[in-house]
């Protein structure tokens, strides 16, 4: 018998909202829009970081590999280039989600 996956206490996931879904939460967007290095110092202590970390590529990478979300660096490197504020409203999000469930 060949093994083609290793075993997991989750199988992948998405991010609980989308990229684009900022009316989902007004509070967040409006912080991300006024102050998103502030918002990205929020994610960072959350996840227990450096608060010079909680914004670009790299936080974003953990959070998803912590979490089995699907998606890979290049896909995360190319969304907070080119749209930083929304990937940065959207992993606030999820992790108030995940906090709400339990599982953060």
């Amino acid at each position: 018998m060949e093994v083609t996956t290793q075993p997991g206490p989750f199988a992948p996931s998405d991010f609980q909202t989308g990229l684009f879904e900022c009316c989902d939460d007004c509070g967040t967007c409006m912080y991300g829009c006024c102050c998103l290095v502030c918002l990205g110092c929020t994610i960072a202590d959350n996840m227990g970081e450096c608060c010079l970390c909680g914004l670009g590529m790299p936080i974003r990478s953990v959070y998803r590999t912590k979490y089995n979300i699907k998606g890979s660096m290049c896909k995360d490197f190319i969304i907070t280039d080119f749209c930083l504020p929304c990937a940065t409203c959207q992993l606030k999000r999820d992790i108030d989600r995940r906090k709400q469930q339990g599982i953060f």
